[in-house]
């Protein structure tokens, strides 16, 4: 079964090119199918591109699923239309009186201020604790992994001497967990932070459990509430050329900027990006969309709590 996604977003072009089956919502409404809901808290400044990113994992799934966009009312992005905004996305305060079967919030280049500096960590915390009684599992990403770490739990971030950046092999610590079905032992992860959690902070909450991390790059993911929660500290959705961007983008500007690591072919910016994370990702999504999500979610999407 395809994506449902709302007609006209640009999303849909791009993934039809690269020939990944999704359905506009005109099409959808002649199913008799109840969807699977998920929302997407989308933080990043660049929407289009990280709309794109996660609408490409979630379409491998035989299940069909409503995708919708939440934006911050308290925050205007400064990086996409207005018209975009207004088009695909709705305030929180409208969606909240709504339940979703699934929820994924992402990071923002916000992580080396204090949380309750960030102008919009107010109706953040009002969106994390909304989700726990409004969605069935939800995944926090990056910035937002650490924000809801901290939120529900207190676990503080800590600042790195310099940028994590590449590609860094993980280890799977609880493998018989559906998440990590048919996963190999270990698999890589693409990591962006400056910042980072600690193992021996998480190991103090019991009800917390360290599912994967790294010899290099730490903490990656952190299971709750029996897989109701997913903090990931990396970026499994990352495209082939994102950290390659980010790398010349800030090449261009600043003169400290070190190559992202175990990313391009012979390590050679001039060559292209090594991809060795995307099975592993989409393994992953789909395992979150089947186990954690389809499978533990009620039919009366109502009786969510």
């Amino acid at each position: 079964m395809p994506l449902r996604l709302p007609d006209r977003l640009p999303a849909i072009d791009i993934l039809k090119r690269e020939n990944i089956f999704v359905m506009d919502e005109t099409r959808a409404h002649s199913q008799e199918i109840r969807p699977l809901r998920i929302v997407i808290l989308n933080l990043m400044p660049l929407k289009i591109t990280t709309e794109t990113d996660l609408v490409r994992l979630l379409s491998n799934t035989p299940l069909q699923l409503d995708i919708c966009f939440m934006k911050l009312k308290s925050h205007t992005p400064k990086n996409t239309p207005v018209e975009h905004m207004m088009m695909f996305y709705k305030d929180f305060n409208e969606l909240s009186k709504q339940k979703f079967d699934g929820m994924i919030i992402t990071g923002a280049p916000i992580e080396t201020m204090d949380y309750e500096d960030v102008e919009y960590w107010s109706e953040i915390q009002d969106i994390f604790n909304w989700a726990r009684t409004h969605v069935t599992s939800t995944m926090y990403l990056c910035w937002g992994a650490m924000a809801g770490l901290y939120h529900f739990y207190g676990i503080p971030k800590y600042p790195l001497k310099k940028k994590m950046f590449g590609i860094y092999r993980q280890h799977t610590l609880a493998p018989t967990l559906p998440i990590f079905r048919g996963f190999d032992d270990s698999f890589t992860m693409p990591q962006s932070r400056h910042t980072e959690v600690r193992r021996e902070d998480i190991e103090a909450h019991p009800e917390l459990e360290i599912i994967a991390e790294s010899s290099e790059s730490g903490v990656s993911i952190v299971m709750a509430r029996g897989g109701r929660e997913f903090f990931i500290t990396g970026h499994l959705e990352y495209a082939p050329d994102t950290l390659d961007r980010e790398y010349r983008r800030d090449r261009d500007t600043r003169d400290d900027v070190e190559q992202p690591v175990n990313y391009y072919k012979n390590d050679n910016p001039a060559e292209a990006p090594m991809v060795s994370w995307r099975a592993h990702a989409n393994l992953f999504y789909n395992n979150w969309i089947n186990y954690y999500v389809y499978q533990t979610t009620p039919y009366n999407i109502e009786d969510i709590k």
